[in-house]
């Protein structure tokens, strides 16, 4: 049995779409952030923080996307690792968790701009101090992308997976015209039938109400 557990819209995404891009269709428990399911001792006992995802899967449970992707990329995927001794394993490793570097400062502006109850407790200040931030860190992905396909010269591999939520999650806050090549590869991911199997299985998102958030005045 593997079964994994997901908020659509959430960083559980990489690991649905790793699992289609291995021909594997888990079982799935859907929750959403803020109604509470996520806090409920039945969910606690499967992931202590409280968050998604989780992957039950060999008779264990793994909840780190990051690390999920890893394992299941050296367990199940090797055409999508890069293992010991390989040229691009030290890049394969870096890219993989340069994805956290954009994702954690995705997580800030969702804080600011989507969870918070009140708009008025957001700070301008500290959106637009993320947002340049935010801007900055894509910026390496903007040129490695705009000389190659994919993340590693070797072609696609495990680490795109993790980049697929990230890149169109920052597009709700950084402005893609400036951002040609990021563009062009999040097109050619969402391409991929394994991408659109994962996304159809998993549902719509269910975090951003906007497509696109402007820094706040203030």
């Amino acid at each position: 049995m593997i079964r994994l557990h997901a908020v659509p819209g959430s960083r559980s995404f990489r690991v649905h779409w790793m699992l289609a891009e291995l021909g594997i269709e888990p079982e799935i428990e859907t929750y959403r952030i803020g109604d509470g399911s996520l806090g409920t001792e039945d969910f606690r006992a499967v992931n202590p923080a409280g968050r998604v995802p989780a992957l039950e899967i060999d008779g264990m449970t793994l909840i780190e996307s990051g690390a999920i992707v890893e394992y299941l990329c050296e367990t199940r995927g090797a055409a999508l690792w890069r293992a010991p001794g390989d040229a691009e394993r030290a890049d394969w490793l870096q890219w993989l968790h340069y994805a956290e570097t954009v994702a954690v400062l995705v997580q800030n502006l969702n804080l600011q701009q989507v969870f918070l109850p009140d708009p008025s407790m957001r700070s301008p200040t500290v959106i637009g101090m993320e947002v340049r931030r935010l801007a900055t860190v894509l910026k390496p992905l903007e040129a490695r992308l705009g000389r190659q396909d994919y993340m590693l010269a070797g072609g696609f591999s495990g680490v795109d997976v993790m980049y697929g939520f990230a890149i169109e999650a920052a597009f709700h806050y950084v402005h893609r015209d400036r951002f040609p090549a990021l563009q062009a590869y999040a097109a050619r991911l969402a391409d991929r039938p394994a991408y659109q199997a994962a996304l159809s299985a998993q549902g719509p998102d269910t975090i951003y109400e906007k497509d696109f958030y402007e820094v706040p005045d203030g």
